[in-house]
């Protein structure tokens, strides 16, 4: 059955539900209310005047209209509840005369006034409650309303005997589960609310258990590997690594790098992320897989999403283990044709050891000898295809992902529920906490004296805009990148230098200025949101956002992280006239997987961080925040699932074999 067949659905209609992305008479079924109103009758002469209430009643006079202004209308009757008579009146409902008819019982929601005997309503509802109803809300959109589309829907129903069940017979009778098509049903019209409770939990599980099974599926595809082989790795070579270190690392470091050399002793593909809070460390975790993957006597490659990244990352490793003999290669866009074809042909014959770049790593002619570990860095700056990519140029590679982007565990499950994580937390020993302060545009010269300072004492600054430049309408003056920097030159009367880096520059531009700020030709560096993430000054001892509350806490903070890499204390303003929540959670935590789980809070389950370029993570009816342990009783449920069924392909299972078929003809 195709959406036009249904009864009421014409072209236009057709057309506002793709708009719903409403598609199929699936996707139609499948549209939920996203709240509820439950309607609970009252008793009119035991409610306070204050009490919006629900009464049952009966018309006994004729309706009336009377027009107050040009577009505002009153509209009076009198009913009869409870045995008294009643004056209703209603604002603004003049199209409902017709259908208020003398002996017609209906249902008023609203306010009484005993005193008045007069019942304000906000509402009419046109047939009689005397028990308890619960009414579907949906979303709508111009030209449908909710009501249309509860309509439209029990249409569809009435003509559905059936629905397929997608969660297995076993577990709907393990967890006594509702069948689908009473789910279905009950989720659109619900009889009461025990049973509208039962449909939710069986839809939110089929949802979950669907989800699951596909991130599980993957996961259980990437580690099989007939021809794999273990990187023969001794305790003995990474204690020497750790050991020749300058720095003593954290628990969770230690923690991280043990997860990996189990991985390489694995007869299985690596596939692991390391999930880091800004600044914690993850780049030397990196470096020492780096030192045992060659140990076993395979190439690695560390891609990174910019130039200055890569740079760094090569500056970095080479400071730390230049002296041990590895023979490293840059690999970047800017390179001459003649210094990319003598790394491509030391690389192809296995001269080189660990090649670090960016984007040209990805090249059809970049070939490797042993390729056996490919690291991600920023690993959402990159599609999907990119990162298979690099890892199909060997064959045995071992896979490493980086990300900065702290993420509630919930969704560190789900987004990242086909890989392995290792998450690291605690900061480098060293390290002080960024003390962060909120001040408003009336303390500016405040702020600017506290900038000023910073580069007094020697160190550096950056400065954050929301904007480029001033969009119609903006009455802040110190809202863009050009009225900020007049305001620090006038304030620092040209004794400071200034740069200015943002989205519209080429990216040899931005690579210069941001080089010069390293370098320290640049002492206050404005910018808008396109600071690179990772990019490591360790003379930057501050950060000041303008228009803070314009930025989400995950920007906020991945944007203070910026500052505080090193043993200096480091200080991040955020300027706002607005006192929101999110500029609260800032001043008070340090900490980004606290900070990610507050956002979480404020921002619901939608599209928070945009980390994952595959996978619809919106869910129809299931809300993250409030149904993890469903999702974790379908992690599990579903890795027994395919554990159970994967020798056969899920042939007892079409719907599951279709969803195996799609993965292996894709892959």
């Amino acid at each position: 059955m195709n959406l036009s067949d249904i009864k009421g659905i014409g072209p236009k209609t057709l057309n506002i539900l793709n708009k719903l992305s409403i598609n199929t008479v699936n996707d139609l079924m499948r549209f939920y209310p996203y709240r509820y109103n439950i309607y609970k009758p009252s008793d009119i002469t035991k409610c306070n005047d204050s009490d919006v209430i629900v009464v049952p009643a009966k018309i006994i006079s004729e309706p009336k209209v009377s027009y107050i202004k040009r577009n505002f209308n009153r509209l009076s009757f009198m009913v009869e509840a409870n045995n008294i008579p009643i004056n209703v009146v209603i604002f603004n409902r003049a199209f409902y005369k017709p259908n208020l008819k003398i002996n017609r019982y209906i249902t008023l929601i609203g306010k009484y006034n005993k005193l008045k005997n007069q019942f304000m309503a906000a509402d009419i509802k046109f047939k009689f409650m005397n028990s308890i109803e619960v009414e579907p809300v949906y979303h709508s959109a111009s030209g449908i309303s909710s009501s249309q589309i509860h309509k439209l829907i029990t249409n569809v129903l009435s003509t559905m005997e059936f629905i397929d069940e997608i969660v297995p017979e076993y577990i709907s009778e393990k967890y006594n589960l509702m069948n689908t098509s009473n789910s279905i049903r009950e989720i659109h019209n619900p009889t009461n609310l025990n049973n509208l409770k039962q449909a939710k939990l069986k839809l939110k599980y089929e949802e979950l258990f669907e989800f699951m099974f596909k991130i599980n599926l993957i996961k259980y595809k990437n580690q099989i590997f007939d021809d794999f082989v273990i990187k023969d790795i001794s305790d003995d070579t990474v204690k020497e690594i750790i050991d020749e270190l300058p720095y003593e690392l954290t628990s969770d470091q230690l923690n991280a790098i043990n997860d990996i050399v189990k991985d390489f002793r694995n007869l299985k593909r690596m596939n692991r992320l390391i999930l880091g809070d800004v600044g914690s460390g993850k780049t030397i975790v990196s470096f020492i897989s780096i030192l045992l993957n060659h140990s076993a006597g395979y190439q690695s490659a560390l891609l990174a999403p910019t130039e200055v990244l890569a740079c760094q990352h090569y500056d970095n490793f080479m400071s730390l283990f230049g002296n041990l003999g590895l023979k490293v290669e840059l690999l970047v866009g800017s390179l001459k044709k003649s210094e990319k074809n003598s790394i491509l042909e030391r690389l192809k014959n296995g001269d080189i050891d660990l090649l670090i770049g960016t984007h040209a790593m990805l090249e059809d002619n970049v070939e490797f000898n042993n390729l056996g570990l490919v690291i991600t860095d920023e690993q959402h700056r990159f599609g999907v295809n990119q990162r298979k990519s690099l890892q199909n140029k060997g064959m045995h590679v071992d896979v490493l992902y980086m990300s900065a982007t702290p993420i509630p565990r919930t969704y560190a499950l789900t987004i990242y529920g086909d890989m392995d994580i290792s998450i690291i937390k605690e900061k480098p020993k060293g390290r002080k906490e960024i003390h962060t302060k909120v001040y408003n545009f009336k303390e500016i010269n405040t702020v600017v004296e506290k900038i000023e300072q910073e580069l007094l004492n020697g160190y550096q600054s950056y400065v954050v805009a929301p904007l480029i430049e001033s969009e119609d309408g903006e009455t802040n003056e110190l809202n863009d990148l050009k009225k900020i920097e007049d305001t620090l030159k006038e304030k620092f009367k040209n004794k400071h230098s200034i740069g200015l880096l943002h989205g519209k520059m080429k990216q040899v531009e931005k690579d210069t200025v941001m080089n010069n700020f390293k370098e320290g030709k640049i002492e206050v560096l404005i910018s808008t949101t396109v600071i690179e993430v990772g990019v490591d000054v360790k003379n930057a001892t501050m950060m000041c956002i303008f228009n803070a509350e314009r930025f989400g806490l995950a920007t906020l903070h991945q944007l203070r992280g910026r500052v505080g890499r090193n043993s200096i204390e480091s200080k991040c303003i955020l300027i706002s006239d607005k006192d929101t929540e999110r500029l609260s959670v800032m001043e008070s935590s340090n900490d980004g997987f606290y900070i990610s789980e507050k956002d979480f809070e404020i921002r619901g389950s939608g599209d928070l961080f945009g980390v994952r370029q595959s996978g619809d993570m919106i869910f129809k009816i299931a809300d993250l925040r409030t149904d993890y342990k469903i999702l974790l009783q379908c992690k599990e449920d579903t890795e027994e699932f395919i554990k159970d069924n994967i020798e056969n392909s899920f042939n007892n299972y079409s719907y599951y074999k279709q969803i195996l078929d799609k993965l292996i003809n894709t892959d």
